[in-house]
């Protein structure tokens, strides 16, 4: 095993997969029962049982590594003040712009479907950016970059609270971190917090992603964000996950198909019945955290070594992430509406998305310098970019 202190390729897959996890997810979104921006004529809630195995974890997951990539991004800093500038910046762009351009096609295609308006994008987008009061959402609107609203707001708070946090974090990498956490309650010790969210903090502030007031999802993400940020360079954490993860992969698992069950027979089998509903509400935290868990060490394991592909991947998934959810949007709001089946749907939606923001990256973020900002992307020297062609060319 690496020591914590050098580069992690095992981390920076991890955020490429969990960023790719997210836009299957949103696509899934679509097809699945539940309300969104805009639904296939093909809807299901077959579709709801698979997602519903990725709901407890996939942002957290997010937020987690998140912090871990602080860590490593601060600690390589020479002067804070002048990285805190950096770093919001390289948030607060893509925001702006993408409120600004990215997602408006969202509200746009939702007002349509909901028959606020009537087509005709110029008309709607002078309405958006007054803040038109009459719809049914709130304009102008980030909607899918909340996380990166999210991600600003939780470093902004961090930064200034360096000397105490890498204070409480060397605390945590002494022996007795280990003597704690070790025979399994490295999988279970942690989650009780979030079980302690989930009948407090979770039933009292529903999430709703308006930042104010999201105090549920603000407990949540947030100490997942300062757990990562914590253990990112814990040795001890890190040699007993490796020793372990195993263990871990088979407790989701079971966590998984006992959930799976629960919820499938949720309204005929349990609904009002309030001791299954409460350990329920347990068990999906305790989930999240041991799927978690299970995620790293075996990342760990298997992908922590450099590839071809990552330095390519690594750069490209935070603009396809921007972009992702308004190419699902557009590409299944004009689809729906050519009768085509579920399976010819769904892979003309995949398509458009990922060769979308494939295109898109590929000819114009990558190539127009001016763009790059404005897809959390960083400037790179000419060395830099003959550096990545080499490794792709490989």
């Amino acid at each position: 095993m690496n020591q914590p202190s050098t580069r992690r390729y095992d981390l920076d897959w991890i955020r490429v997969i969990a960023f790719g996890l997210l836009i299957f997810y949103h696509i899934g979104m679509f097809f699945n029962s539940e309300g969104w921006h805009v639904k296939s004529a093909h809807m299901n809630e077959t579709v709801d049982h698979i997602m519903w195995l990725s709901s407890p974890f996939r942002l957290s997951l997010l937020f987690l590594i998140s912090g871990v990539a602080l860590r490593y991004a601060v600690d390589k800093a020479t002067s804070v003040p002048r990285f805190a500038g950096r770093r919001f910046g390289r948030l607060f762009l893509p925001i702006l712009f993408g409120m600004l351009v990215i997602v408006t096609p969202q509200a746009y295609f939702q007002l349509l479907a909901t028959g606020e308006i009537t087509p005709g994008y110029l008309d709607f987008y002078g309405r958006y950016l007054a803040g038109e009061e009459s719809f049914s959402i709130t304009v102008p609107t980030w909607n899918h970059l909340w996380y990166v609203v999210y991600l600003l707001v939780y470093t902004m708070l961090l930064l200034p609270l360096l000397p105490v946090v890498r204070r409480l974090a060397d605390q945590l990498d002494r022996p007795w971190f280990g003597r704690l956490m070790s025979g399994g309650r490295l999988f279970l010790l942690p989650a009780v917090i979030f079980i302690i969210y989930r009948f407090t903090t979770d039933i009292n502030f529903p999430e709703n992603h308006a930042l104010w007031g999201d105090w549920g999802a603000h407990a949540r993400y947030g100490s997942y964000f300062l757990i990562g940020f914590l253990l990112a360079k814990n040795a001890t954490f890190w040699t007993l996950l490796d020793r372990s993860w195993r263990g871990a992969v088979m407790g989701a698992l079971i966590l998984a198909v006992g959930l799976s069950f629960l919820w499938a027979n949720w309204e005929s089998w349990f609904g009002g019945i309030t001791w299954i509903e409460n350990i329920v509400r347990a068990l999906r935290p305790l989930y999240a955290w041991m799927i978690i868990m299970a995620i790293l060490g075996a990342g760990q394991a298997y992908l922590n070594r450099p590839g071809k592909w990552l330095s390519y991947c690594s750069e490209g998934i935070f603009p396809w992430y921007i972009l992702h959810q308004s190419l699902i949007v557009i590409s299944g709001a004009l689809l729906g509406h050519m009768g085509l089946d579920v399976w010819s749907e769904f892979f003309l939606v995949l398509a458009v998305t990922a060769g979308g923001c494939l295109l898109i990256h590929e000819v114009l973020i990558r190539r127009i310098a001016f763009l790059r900002p404005l897809f959390g992307v960083p400037m790179k020297t000419r060395e830099k970019a003959l550096v990545v062609k080499a490794q792709l060319a490989g």
